[in-house]
């Protein structure tokens, strides 16, 4: 192994195997960069019929280790002192003449030609460096949790269906004509029953399958989480596990410091308003500001009545095209326009300013704390699309003006969701995020109160802006399982029919649990520096849900469909 390479080897006789890396013709002899998994070793080849070996073809040279000559030494190699004078070559596996793109440049070439040659990319030292990353996290993760107690389980693959979030990977059964299995979502109910099963502490390397469409930090297809669960556990109880796990795993194979632990607590409410999203960036020191009061009563006809948010920005010297563009990002990202006030050295100035009164003016510069050389950018609108769009502005301002603080991970803990929310496809309730949360206040509340303003004891962990993990304390008690489902639109036989195995088993001595499951792939992304989680991911698939490299998904043969009792009726 080129690993096994130093100066001690001068003079001694060695085989080593690997990748052509790179050739050069000095009229006679031939330089050869090997490349193995470890690292690289020059190589020279003096015999003419291997001449025209083609790069990232794969040999087996024998040969004496010799001193490079001074001016050919190179420091930037681990055996950049020493060279291997061939003197008997192998071709173990020639690779055609014509590659699909350069290996040492193969990031800098289209995603969809990457993914197809994917065996070829992965060759990249950039790309070999984030695969022994994931290694390494994944086993310091099982480490850990390990010393924490936790007993590593595997769950099944091929399950049933039942609602849980996203749309569901289905797989026909041979044995049973018309019935199909699912691609779990997520370990979801096996680690809840395990619970059951007696099992104190669960966790796995979780693989998960939600047929959604691709983000920069979500996959289509499949992602891998640190799925976990305790029994007779509380949410501080899960808290003390990840704050004790995350900051281990961040602080050996991050980047950067990790600002504090315990991780700060932000109620869903109070993210909303302070940042404009549930998952806040805590390095950006924007937030927004409520400016609703203020224009209750205001003859402005496009802020009379609605929710008002603005942000106040330190945005001296910044020219008039700052303002302009950032303007036309907020159209294009739904916003109507953006209003500002700016407050210069002598006088304030502004498209909003000749609609305010002077008691308006003066309570917004008390409320958003603004002083000389500052800007306050405003929106209106529904509460939902105006938080949202003053969350999209903030986001926006931190990274033009260069707000974002550099070298730190900044983690947070978003608290105490709603259990319900209304729809925006079906316009009715539905489960704000995992129908199996336990409700704050238990049956009395679901009997009670309005459905909306039940919060569940569900949590999800923040880092950077990156959502990493919901977890939650579950509903474990099958009188309250009924309840919070029938508020969503089931019936009692539903429950039973999709969640049968959880119904039933909470009937048997069901302990109080709780539980979360950090996504892997999130991970490592914030850890490698990288932008898209498909440079952290082995295999993925592109952003239409495709394996370019294995042309899945694919048609199978008319056999194998007669084999699962399917019939074809494409409607194009």
């Amino acid at each position: 192994l080129t690993s096994d390479l130093d100066k001690s080897m001068i003079g001694k006789r060695v085989r080593l195997s690997g990748w052509v890396s790179s050739i050069r013709d000095h009229g006679g002899v031939v330089f050869i960069d090997l490349r193995d998994f470890y690292g690289i070793m020059q190589v020279i080849v003096q015999e003419e019929k291997y001449f025209k070996i083609s790069k990232e073809s794969t040999i087996c040279v024998d040969g004496i280790i010799r001193a490079r000559e001074d001016e050919n030494i190179n420091p930037k190699l681990k055996t950049g002192e020493i060279e291997l004078v061939v003197e008997k070559l192998q071709v173990l596996g020639a690779a055609k003449s014509s590659l699909p793109f350069e290996v040492s440049e193969s990031t800098k070439v289209s995603e969809d030609l990457r993914l197809k040659y994917r065996y070829l990319d992965l060759r990249n030292e950039h790309m070999k460096k984030n695969l022994i990353l994931r290694s390494g996290v994944i086993s310091y993760a099982r480490k850990l949790m390990e010393e924490l107690g936790f007993l590593e389980i595997q769950t099944p693959i091929l399950t049933s269906s039942s609602p849980e979030g996203a749309r569901d990977y289905i797989v026909p059964s041979r044995l049973h004509p018309g019935e199909f299995y699912a691609l779990p979502q997520a370990p979801q109910q096996f680690k809840q029953l395990l619970m059951c099963a007696g099992v104190d502490k669960y966790f796995q390397i979780a693989p998960c399958f939600r047929d959604e469409d691709a983000r920069a930090d979500r996959c289509p297809g499949e992602f891998y989480q640190l799925d976990m669960e305790m029994a007779f556990a509380t949410e501080e109880d899960v808290f003390s596990v990840m704050e004790e796990v995350l900051p281990k795993i961040f602080k050996k194979y991050g980047k950067y410091k990790i600002d504090k632990v315990p991780f700060e607590r932000i109620p869903y409410k109070e993210a909303l308003e302070r940042f404009g999203t549930d998952k806040p960036d805590l390095r950006n020191p924007l937030e927004c500001k409520n400016l609703t009061e203020v224009f209750k009563s205001s003859s402005f006809e496009p802020f009379a009545g609605k929710t008002v948010k603005a942000i106040c920005v330190k945005t001296l010297g910044e020219p008039r095209s700052f303002y302009d563009t950032l303007e036309e990002f907020m159209v294009l990202s739904g916003a109507k326009g953006l209003a500002w006030i700016r407050l210069d050295e002598d006088k304030m100035v502004g498209p909003l300013l000749k609609f305010l009164t002077k008691e308006q003016l003066k309570s917004i510069i008390q409320i958003c704390g603004a002083k000389v050389g500052d800007t306050i950018f405003f929106q209106a609108g529904s509460y939902k699309e105006t938080t949202k769009l003053i969350g999209i502005l903030r986001k926006e301002l931190g990274e033009r003006l260069h707000l974002i603080e550099k070298g730190v991970y900044k983690f947070c803990w978003v608290v105490d969701f709603p259990m319900y929310e209304i729809s925006e496809e079906a316009g009715k309730i539905d489960f704000c995020h995992n129908p199996f949360s336990k409700p704050k206040g238990g049956l009395e509340a679901l009997l009670t109160k309005d459905p909306l303003e039940i919060v569940a004891e569900q949590f999800d962990i923040i880092v950077n802006g990156i959502e990493l993990s919901s977890g939650a304390v579950r509903n474990a008690d099958p009188k309250v399982l009924v309840k919070a489902f029938e508020i969503a639109g089931y019936k009692e036989k539903d429950v039973e029919e999709k969640f049968s195995a959880l119904y039933t088993a909470f009937k048997y001595g069901a302990p109080p649990h709780a539980g979360i499951a950090p996504g892997i792939d999130r991970m490592i992304m914030l850890l490698a520096g990288e932008e898209s989680i498909r440079e952290v991911v082995p295999f993925p698939m592109n952003k239409k849900a495709q394996s370019l490299m294995m042309g899945a998904p694919s048609v199978i043969s008319e056999k194998q469909l007669r084999e699962a009792h399917i019939h074809l009726n494409i409607v194009k």
